[in-house]
Formats: structure tokens, C-alpha cells, sequence
């Protein structure tokens, strides 16, 4: 079992080097753009079970996905409200207008603002607050499993010499 463990973690970090539009036919532009006041923001409800007071209505526009499906770029908004939210991925937030006190899971607290950028690990849980409306571009990610993180995260430190820090 380990050995297939081992070898199914081998071959997905080859795969990793080999371009996704090579082996999935895609073929996505290397740089997509678009004016943010012209991105279509449609209907994003929030699951009203999770809806702790207030009414607040959000919506969406997918600014860019992944060839392999493993990241997302797309802008979000809000009106005035609580509710608790399910992060699935990994997100980074930009805070682009409005504030939202934020409550996580561990029960520490951040007010964001305009200009403010936070990461939520994905599977968690936090209780969002918006005062009168907050905007946002997140960028999301899908965590990869378990055993392959550990993988490339070995390969990273024994590639680096021991180095943990970020790449210049």
C-alpha cells in the first residue's frame, strides 16, 4: 500500500511539471483580463441556513479558472449581514470596498478594510459580518491531498538545501 501511495504521489508531481493544456487539449490563453466594472455579477446566495442576521444578498462574476481546475480568480460582493461561510479551498481575499469583521473558527477576530488582504485555509469555517456592503477578489485554490503535500513539501526542502522561505 505504501508503495502504490509513493508511486500515485510520483507520478502526480511529474504531471505537475508537464503544461495541463498538453495533456487536457485545453487550450486556454496564457493572460486573460478583463475590466472589472464589466465582469456580469450574477446571483450567489448564501445558504440561508447559514444566515445568522440579516438579509444579506451576495453575487459573483469567475474572472478565470485553471485549465486543470485547481485554481479560481473571481470578484464577490455583499450587502449588510452575518452569516458563517464554508471555505471548501484555500482562498486569498483583496478587500477592494466596504468592511467585514471576520470571526474564525478558533474564535480570533480581524476587521477587514479596503486595501486589507487575508487567507482563509480551506475546510474551515468563519462568521462574516458585513457593515452595509464589502467587495472583494478572491483567489482560490484547491488544497492538494494530504500525502502529496507532505510529498512536495519534502521534495521542496531537500531541492533548497534546507531553505523554507519563499523563492525570490
Amino acid at each position: 500500500m505504501v508503495w502504490k501511495m509513493m508511486l500515485a504521489s510520483a507520478a502526480t508531481m511529474a504531471m505537475r511539471v508537464v503544461p495541463p493544456n498538453l495533456l487536457s487539449g485545453n487550450t486556454m490563453p496564457p493572460l486573460v483580463t478583463a475590466p472589472m466594472g464589466e465582469m456580469e455579477m450574477t446571483p450567489a446566495p448564501i445558504n440561508p441556513a447559514w444566515v445568522l442576521s440579516g438579509d444579506p444578498q451576495a453575487r459573483a462574476a469567475e474572472h478565470s479558472r485553471s485549465p486543470d481546475d485547481a485554481a479560481l480568480t473571481a470578484v464577490w460582493d455583499c450587502t449588510d449581514g452575518s452569516f458563517r461561510w464554508y471555505f471548501p479551498w484555500d482562498e486569498t481575499v483583496l478587500i477592494l470596498e466596504g468592511t467585514v469583521h471576520v470571526t474564525a473558527a478558533d474564535g480570533s477576530t480581524r476587521t477587514l478594510k479596503t486595501g486589507d488582504i487575508a487567507y482563509f485555509a480551506g475546510d474551515t469555517w468563519a462568521t462574516w459580518q458585513v457593515e452595509g456592503y464589502v467587495r472583494k477578489i478572491a483567489f482560490l485554490r484547491r488544497p492538494f491531498p494530504k500525502p502529496l503535500a507532505a510529498a512536495i513539501r519534502i521534495k521542496r526542502f531537500l531541492t533548497s538545501g534546507g531553505s523554507v522561505g519563499l523563492a525570490a
